[in-house]
């Protein structure tokens, strides 16, 4: 059975990083952050509305990847992280965001650490805020009792954790 494996964590900690290195050292696939490539698009400052929209596009590329996966499916970016970011920049979430993150099916996260450098991107937006950040992240899989992994480290110390770790979900 294929294992459904989120990856979360501040901007700018080697999310996207670590999905195309596991899902390459676990010959499958991952599930790039649907939201990068939809901002580029808009060509505007995102809205409020346009969460619903990525939150949307990010769980049907999910899906329609895992049909495809081989035992694992690497996901950059989850919607926890919509409903995260939506609830900062404008103090609620989309009632289908909240429900969906709800009966979100993960098997495993990985929270990346905020100890590398920040890589300025002009899609980011806060680089003081990723303790911020990590710590609510972290706060909720604990909340939730969702099974969880801190990646930290330089790239080559994360991906051998987090394979290691992968390795150990083999069933």
């Amino acid at each position: 059975m294929t294992k459904r494996i989120g990856i979360i964590g501040p901007e700018s900690t080697g999310k996207s990083t670590l999905s195309l290195q596991l899902a390459a050292h676990f010959q499958t696939q991952w599930v790039p952050e649907f939201a990068r490539q939809y901002l580029i698009d808009i060509n505007r400052p995102y809205e409020e509305s346009d969460l619903l929209t990525i939150a949307k596009g990010q769980k049907a590329k999910e899906e329609q990847l895992f049909r495809g996966a081989n035992n694992f499916l690497f996901c950059d970016t989850t919607l926890i992280v919509v409903k995260v970011w939506s609830e900062h920049s404008y103090g609620r979430c989309d009632p289908w965001i909240a429900e969906q993150v709800d009966q979100m099916k993960y098997d495993y996260f990985f929270l990346t650490d905020i100890d590398i450098p920040w890589v300025e991107d002009p899609l980011r937006e806060h680089p003081h805020m990723r303790d911020y950040f990590f710590d609510i992240y972290k706060s909720y899989l604990e909340k939730e009792g969702f099974p969880y992994s801190l990646v930290s480290g330089n790239e080559e110390e994360r991906l051998q954790l987090a394979i290691a770790k992968v390795g150990s979900l083999i069933v």
